[in-house]
């Protein structure tokens, strides 16, 4: 137990100065640097800022306490979606926030809390409103003890163990925070005299709380967290960290690299790894999550994928029609949605794209690659047949396949219920490529490939221009782009071009506003871009065509990723 306390303490202080902390870093500062409105203190400025540094802590410990434990569970009862909390919390930190620009509303978010005051909190009350919301929306910050904390609470396996591990990961987390609170503090005794005469520094605190709301809520610091190293990750995943932390969540990581993918017929790869580190559930009832153990005496196919994957997209239909047909029978499809952009991090956008593409069988929402790496998984799609004892009897990676992979499917049923009378074999087409196409090409830096000229410029706008011809597969740019990790965002002028083979030509696109979409010269359509991020279809033909796609963005469209057909 030592261990495993020592491990929370250094994997909280390790998260608490990993990228995860960017977003609530001016929060915490801020915290610590200004009184809640109307709030001044006898007592001085370093006295009362270190009580308040130590409120908003402490309510930042509580919150993210109470909802790894148990916020899956709360947000099943209500009926919520499972983002609700950390909405609910970047509300809470943008009321705060007017609550330091408006003083009658910051001395009424503090009335609640008059009647357990003993003497005059000097500004703790607001401090511990803004930890409670700070806690909320630090609660996505993830390594290894997290994601096993998180399983547990999805589980409904909350034990004294789990609750300890927890504490402990608070208490780390919380040195290098109250650290930057102290900070904050300091700043404000430092400027003592300036602010006895005027109310400027809660002015600012109270801005920069409802900006930072605001850059939370749009996920506008996601592309600097992911730029930053992930070193904290790496320090807390040695193989004695997930050893104790896999005996704590009851998961037992199986290897399955070595297990033939292009078999055709029934092969033991070994005991199936659970689903661990789940974000959320969709298509189960309330929510509830599922466990291999559960669906022992079943047959069942875990299919990893993601919704703006094209790949995934095509071997869509035979799942799904696989599900609809053998369910009665004992089969059961459980879709593992592991994001390949930020965007696709959001459950919101999961659920509704989900809906959107047809699929009813429950889905696992794998936002921290927990189940991913439980698995090996390298791949969008790829499919695990796992037979009624539990154990992974065939892999395949990729799309195709499906003809052999529902006749196995069909060999574990008969094995499983030998009097089961299945129906016939789907007539799904398939529709996948069988010719020359080119290669998937990414617009943003991270995996930037094939821009012509080679001089892409990292995420600050530029004016790029289209080289004088363009290869095929090239991808050129012209006017004003920003050019982040995983996107491009147009600005003035926004112009691509893509040197292509394929018969069909898919593009990711998030934002609002319109592209317009022609083929060697030709407009052949405008298309509106809004709502949640996805994969749009730029071109469509009968068979395999070379040609050049130009498209012009309005201001604001963000492009991913081309992929082809």
């Amino acid at each position: 137990m030592a261990g495993l306390v020592l491990i929370g303490i250094v994997a909280g202080f390790l998260a608490g100065i990993s990228p995860c902390i960017l977003p609530v870093l001016p929060v915490v500062l801020v915290a610590g640097a200004s009184s809640p409105a109307g709030t001044e203190t006898p007592q001085g400025p370093p006295r009362a800022g270190l009580a308040r540094s130590l409120a908003v802590i402490g309510g930042l410990v509580l919150s993210f306490s109470i909802i790894v434990l148990a916020g899956s569970e709360i947000l099943s009862l209500l009926h919520l979606p499972q983002d609700a909390l950390r909405d609910a919390g970047i509300a809470l930190l943008a009321v705060v926030g007017l609550g330091y620009l408006i003083p009658p509303l910051g001395r009424l978010l503090e009335r609640p809390f008059a009647r357990v005051r003993t003497r005059q909190p000097s500004g703790r009350t607001g401090g511990f409103l803004l930890g409670l919301a700070i806690g909320v929306v630090y609660v996505p910050c993830a390594g290894p003890v997290l994601a096993a904390l998180a399983v547990v609470g999805a589980t409904h396996r909350v034990g004294l163990t789990a609750v300890i591990l927890t504490a402990a990961f608070a208490v780390g987390t919380a040195v290098p925070l109250l650290a930057v609170a102290l900070a904050g503090g300091q700043l404000t005794s430092r400027i003592g005299a300036i602010r006895r005469k005027a109310p400027q520094l809660r002015l600012i605190g109270g801005v920069v709380l409802v900006i930072m709301a605001v850059v939370i809520s749009t996920n506008a610091l996601a592309g600097l967290q992911r730029d930053v190293p992930g070193y904290a990750d790496a320090l807390q995943g040695s193989a004695k960290v997930r050893d104790q932390l896999n005996a704590l969540t009851g998961v037992k990581h199986t290897t399955l690299s070595s297990c033939n993918s292009s078999a055709t017929t029934l092969v033991n790869c070994g005991p199936a790894p659970n689903f661990t580190g789940i974000t959320a559930w969709l298509n189960t009832p309330g929510g509830k999550p599922l466990s291999l153990s559960e669906l022992r005496g079943k047959v069942v196919l875990v299919d990893f994928w993601t919704y703006s994957c094209i790949n995934c997209q095509r071997t869509l239909p035979h799942v799904e029609t696989w599900y609809k047909d053998y369910a009665k029978d004992g089969f059961v499809v459980v879709g593992v949605h592991t994001p390949e952009f930020a965007f696709e991090h959001v459950v919101s956008n999961v659920r509704a794209q989900a809906a959107a593409l047809g699929v009813r069988y429950p889905v696992a929402v794998d936002d921290n690659y927990a189940t991913w790496n439980a698995y090996d998984n390298e791949y969008w799609p790829a499919d695990y047949l796992i037979d009624a004892q539990g154990n992974v009897r065939s892999v395949h990676f990729g799309e195709g396949g499906y003809s052999t992979t529902e006749q196995l499917i069909r060999q574990l049923l008969q094995a499983a219920h030998p009097t089961v009378s299945l129906p016939p074999p789907s007539d799904v087409p398939n529709l996948t490529p069988t010719g020359e196409l080119s290669p998937e090409t990414y617009v943003g830096y991270q995996r930037l490939q094939y821009l012509d000229p080679d001089d892409a410029v990292e995420g600050s706008p530029a004016v790029y221009h289209f080289p004088a011809t363009l290869p095929l597969g090239a991808l050129g740019l012209a006017g004003t782009w920003t050019d982040n990790s995983e996107e491009a965002t147009a600005g003035t002028g926004a112009e691509m071009e893509l040197g292509f083979l394929a018969q069909d030509v898919y593009l990711v696109l998030s934002g609002k506003g319109t592209l317009d979409v022609s083929i060697d010269g030709h407009h052949t359509q405008t298309i509106d871009v809004s709502g949640v991020p996805r994969l749009y279809t730029l071109y469509q033909a009968g068979s395999a065509t070379q040609g050049t796609l130009q498209l012009h963005a309005s201001p604001g469209i963000e492009a991913y990723d081309f992929t082809f057909g």
